[in-house]
């Protein structure tokens, strides 16, 4: 892979990983609280075999299930636009290079020798 090629593949995932993380911000906190407070409490009811007291046991496992839930929404958000962003630097890249005029001069001479 040529240098120029990675550089852009580089660019293209980060910028990829900051648009993830833009939408998280954006769209994904909300989902990510909810998400993870309700699976946790799905979770403890069902471990408990019925409705959960308000302890504070409850209250930090909610807790640890809310910031359980952001991360993953986080990392997915981030996960998913930059496999994005590489997606779309590879098709920039492919289509720039398809795009390219063919050299002329010495860079279009053959390497190989046609001696006998």
């Amino acid at each position: 892979m040529t240098e120029e090629r990675d550089k852009a593949l580089k660019v293209g995932r980060k910028i990829g990983a900051l648009v993830g993380a833009i939408v998280f911000v954006v769209f994904g906190i909300v989902p990510g609280f909810y998400f993870g407070s309700y699976a946790t409490v799905v979770l403890l009811s069902s471990l408990a075999g019925g409705p959960l007291e308000a302890g504070i046991i409850v209250r930090m496992l909610v807790v640890v299930g809310i910031v359980l839930g952001l991360f993953c929404t986080a990392a997915a958000s981030i996960v998913i636009g930059s496999i994005i962003g590489t997606t779309l630097a590879y098709i920039a890249d492919a289509v720039s290079a398809a795009l390219k005029p063919v050299g002329t001069g010495e860079e279009a001479k053959s390497t190989v020798s046609h001696k006998s």
